[in-house]
């Protein structure tokens, strides 16, 4: 249960209840980090684009790289809610329990090429307090590996995303 009063659809913003009716006909139920945004609607909306930009959208990065990054700083981040949230949504998106399960044990248990490995490594180095000392040496030697600086900012932009989303998970007791 939730450190604060999470909103009741009825007490939510319009819009955010419009969109509250059409995750509850398809699955019966709106998770709590939904009813947490749904408090502010400009924090809801903004979050919500992040989801769609980043997440949902076909972009530079493959739907599994996304999903593992999700998975492997949710669970960096001991964000347990946001672990089985992006389980059910690397299922929608294409991959397999087996997949999966890989990913949430960690890098060396994943089946994938090696420079991918590299980039989800660097994405959990680039998730801590201490990532002002990552060097230019650091991004070059993802570089060197074929990602290019958007990819890169891609895969950057959604560890810091994961950061947020995880931060308000644990902070608010959400799935608790």
């Amino acid at each position: 249960m939730a450190y604060i009063k999470l909103p009741e659809i009825e007490e939510m913003d319009p819009e955010i209840q419009a969109l509250a009716k059409e995750i509850l006909k398809k699955t019966g139920k709106l998770g709590e980090i939904f009813q947490l945004l749904a408090l502010r609607k400009d924090i809801y909306f903004m979050t919500d684009n992040c989801v769609k930009t980043l997440l949902l959208s076909e972009t530079e990065l493959p739907y599994k790289t996304k999903e593992r990054i999700a998975l492997l700083i949710s669970k960096e981040n001991n964000c347990p809610m946001c672990v089985d949230v992006h389980k059910n949504i690397a299922k929608m998106l294409g991959m397999d329990e087996k997949e999966i399960e890989e990913a949430v044990k960690g890098i060396e248990y994943i089946n994938a090429p090696e420079e991918e490995k590299e980039l989800l490594k660097f994405c959990i180095r680039a998730s801590r307090k201490d990532n002002y000392k990552i060097t230019k040496e650091e991004i070059d030697r993802i570089k060197s590996l074929g990602y290019t600086d958007t990819q890169i900012l891609e895969a950057i932009t959604i560890t810091a995303y994961f950061n947020y989303i995880n931060t308000l998970s644990n902070v608010f007791g959400l799935g608790k």
